[in-house]
């Protein structure tokens, strides 16, 4: 895919899109740099962990209209390309405007600027419902993802050092976030 060929919608996520996402995910998860998980959760655990208000995917096809294996592959723009979704950090009161984000973008999509409309979105839905801070962690390898979340207004909050063991290896996490202009 190239950019020129890449048509994209930023459309919320919709049970339609589970098979897609899933395996978006499953592709993260297989490259070791995305997460500590080794494997997607089903549809059902994702769905309830996610807030529905909050997250989305990036639609598109190439100039071909191939729509890669959407449930809806009729449709040109059915190939999710990318998805954003947050859970909450925690269930008390005070933490109710802080929420932790995943984003994730196919492998062959990359480097086409998904990311951050998936991020513009998510930063937009999550500040009109009065979240004041989105926050992840991201492996220091993962140099894409954190100059991704700096052209989108994340900061460097510290690292957690030798935080968790991902394949027997003892890995660090970046600490990031964005607050936004509500506090």
């Amino acid at each position: 895919m190239t950019a020129a060929a890449l048509s994209v919608t930023i459309a919320p996520m919709l049970p339609e899109h589970a098979v897609d996402v899933l395996t978006i995910y499953q592709a993260g998860i297989d490259e070791g740099d995305a997460t500590f998980e080794t494997t997607a959760p089903s549809w059902e655990q994702f769905d309830a962990a996610k807030l529905a208000d909050h997250r989305y995917v990036a639609l598109g096809a190439d100039n071909e209209g191939n729509a890669g294996n959407a449930a809806n592959a009729d449709n040109a723009d059915s190939r999710v390309l990318g998805w954003t979704a947050v859970t909450a950090v925690s269930d008390r009161c005070v933490y109710t405007g802080v929420v932790e984000h995943s984003v994730y973008v196919h492998p062959e999509a990359r480097g086409q600027g998904i990311g951050a409309a998936l991020l513009h979105a998510l930063i937009a839905s999550t500040e009109a419902a009065g979240i004041w801070t989105i926050q992840s962690g991201i492996f220091p390898e993962n140099a894409a993802s954190l100059a991704l979340h700096r052209r989108c207004g994340f900061r460097v909050v510290g690292t957690r050092e030798r935080i968790g063991q991902h394949d027997g290896v003892w890995r660090d996490v970046v600490l990031i976030e964005r607050r936004s202009g509500l506090t």
